[in-house]
């Protein structure tokens, strides 16, 4: 187990308590010093409407350009320890990632290393109130592959090995409890994944250019992820519209053919990226077509938000990891592309948020924003070099 027996049971007892309270103002610990749930932010997001942004300004001194107000800094470097307090050494290929409150009021910044043969893994950089970097650790390790994932409201980290026998593996954003295996979440080449709390289920995402799109429903309710149903998405049409059947998998662990070959009628999604979930509804892209989906969980619906080249101002290539805004906005990075993040807005207007230049032979990964929405956390995974070893991590926040 990733935290220990009675705190689990402290974990459950709260969430339910959470769920008759309803989320807002609601907040309670767990393991490790994390705040799994934190009263909202008293002070204004980094991004209040992102299409009122100005145009982005010439590049800053780490290689920035951000709109006029904005100001950019590097935590970490791959290869190089990220404090002086820390022996860590910042890993290869950050990926994606995902921010969590801490008790103290800091914060954690968990990001994956998209390295093979075992030699992947999470790193953390833990940040004091004032945002000082203070810490940084290892939470997984020998991994492969560790491409992106998702956090969970009760304050652990999901890892997604990103090859065709890959798992998930739950961690401790304070680096205090191992690692643990989650075998029932299927083996697949998992890119990513978004808790639906209300339902006791995960979304998962699968990076093949024929991949499936999951739903697994854990069989005691969240948070325990040791047991569920493992499912795939099928796609029906209703007259104009799309509808998602959900087919079950009878074999996850893949022993015989592999999860999206065992349901003939699944639903082909050309190259699963970044997924996460607002209200109900379901954000997901696909690399290869350059769409960013919509799935609503309550009618079952299914549609395009964003797709490059379907409309005037596509200047979204190469959807990836995501995130989204309290606004609703969904904040999509691009592998390649023009090395942008890009706001898309709950109409599907695409705005550019910032660029990283000559970075060619890299991408932006592991999207998220700080516990306040102030702060705006990424990296570039192969720096100038287009090497691993030369991956940045860095913050965004508003001048003053």
């Amino acid at each position: 187990m990733t935290v220990k027996n009675d705190l689990m049971s402290d974990i459950i007892l709260k969430r339910r308590a959470f769920l008759r309270m309803g989320i807002a103002g609601t907040s309670f610990l767990a393991a490790g010093g994390i705040s799994v749930f934190s009263q909202a932010s008293q002070r204004d997001p980094i991004f209040n409407s992102p299409l009122d942004l100005q145009p982005l300004q010439p590049a800053d001194t780490n290689g920035i350009m951000l709109p006029p107000g904005f100001k950019s800094r590097i935590v970490a470097r791959s290869s190089l320890p990220a404090t002086d307090s820390s022996d860590y050494v910042w890993h290869p290929s950050p990926d994606g990632g995902a921010c969590f409150p801490a008790v103290d009021g800091g914060w954690i910044y968990v990001s994956n290393s998209e390295v093979g043969d075992a030699k992947g893994g999470v790193g953390a950089l833990r940040f004091s109130a004032a945002g000082t970097v203070i810490d940084s650790y290892s939470i997984c390790q020998n991994t492969t592959d560790n491409c992106a994932g998702g956090p969970t409201p009760w304050g652990t980290w999901l890892t997604c090995e990103e090859f065709e026998m890959g798992q998930v593996y739950e961690c401790d954003p304070s680096g205090k409890n191992p690692a643990v295996l989650r075998e029932a979440m299927g083996s697949f080449a998992h890119e990513a994944v978004a808790i639906d709390i209300n339902n006791d289920c995960a979304y998962l995402t699968e990076d093949r250019p024929d991949g499936g799109l999951y739903r697994f429903t854990a069989t005691n309710g969240l948070p325990d992820l040791s047991r569920g149903i493992l499912e795939i998405a099928a796609v029906v049409v209703r007259g104009s519209e799309k509808f998602v059947e959900w087919k079950a998998v009878d074999d996850p662990h893949a022993t015989t053919r592999p999860t999206r070959r065992q349901v003939a009628s699944y639903q082909p999604f050309a190259g699963g990226e970044g997924i996460a979930i607002q209200d109900g509804v379901v954000y997901f892209t696909t690399k290869h077509d350059n769409r960013v989906w919509r799935y609503d969980t309550r009618s079952n619906q299914l549609n395009i938000l964003y797709e490059a080249g379907a409309i005037d101002n596509s200047i979204l290539t190469g959807v990836d990891n995501l995130a989204i805004s309290p606004a609703g906005d969904v904040l999509v990075a691009e592998d390649r592309g023009d090395m942008q993040i890009v706001s898309i807005s709950p109409e599907g207007k695409p705005m550019p948020l910032l660029q990283i230049i000559n970075h060619d032979k890299s991408e932006v990964t592991g999207p998220a924003l700080d516990p306040s929405h102030t702060r705006l956390y990424f990296s570039s995974q192969r720096g100038q070099s287009g090497l691993g070893t030369d991956g940045i991590t860095y913050e965004i926040s508003r001048v003053g």
